[in-house]
């Protein structure tokens, strides 16, 4: 099980711009994704997190590269998984309910939250639309990688089945993801290992700790 210390964001005042907040993280411990639970799906792309927070929001940034990118969902809480897509799964009472956060790398949304994998209630989209976004891609001169940049910013707000009033101290259970379903290459790749026979990343039991600080 994996476990990760979460630092406050440097810098001064809450009303930072998804950009600024991009440039900060750059200077972030980037945490690198590269478990390969399932052998069928053993293609593995470069990617990378950083990690932060502030007194009202969780900041994320992925870093990735891969061969192949899709990005044909445009709706909010439509099927992310099946483009060019990186996940985040919390859960703030050890694992018994979770929300997941799933993004294509335009920023395309899904946002859900309860027990399992079934029976899903995703958030309404005039609550994830205050989840801001940055999403940045690149090409390289070859044609043969695409390099693409997503960094979010998570209101507090958005825990609407919990009361979130600070994160400082505060000791959470979560995972991060990498997919593409419907990519050539399909993959499926996560931060904590998962034991499972077929491809699930709403396994709980295998998230691991966030410590924040």
């Amino acid at each position: 099980m994996k476990h990760l210390y979460v630092e406050p964001l440097k810098g001064d005042g809450l009303n930072r711009s998804v950009k600024e907040v991009s440039v900060i993280l750059d200077d972030v411990q980037k945490n690198v994704l590269n478990q390969t639970p399932w052998i069928e799906y053993g293609y593995l792309p470069s990617v990378h997190f950083a990690m932060a927070y502030d007194p009202g929001h969780i900041f994320l940034k992925y870093y990735v590269r891969e061969k192949f990118i899709r990005a044909e969902q445009v709706v909010p809480n439509t099927a992310v998984c099946q483009d060019t897509c990186v996940e985040f799964f919390i859960s703030f009472d050890d694992g018994q309910t979770y929300y997941n956060f799933e993004f294509n790398c335009i920023g395309t949304m899904l946002v859900g939250f309860g027990k399992r994998k079934a029976n899903r209630d995703l958030l309404p989209e005039q609550v994830i639309s205050h989840i801001k976004y940055q999403s940045l891609i690149h090409n390289d001169m070859s044609g043969n990688i695409v390099h693409w940049e997503l960094t979010v910013a998570i209101p507090f707000t958005v825990f609407r089945y919990h009361q979130l009033d600070s994160l400082d101290g505060k000791k959470c259970r979560a995972n991060f993801y990498k997919c593409g379903d419907s990519l050539p290459i399909p993959h499926y790749i996560t931060w904590s290992n998962i034991i499972c026979p077929e491809p699930d990343f709403h396994l709980p039991e295998f998230f691991g700790t966030l410590q924040f600080l």
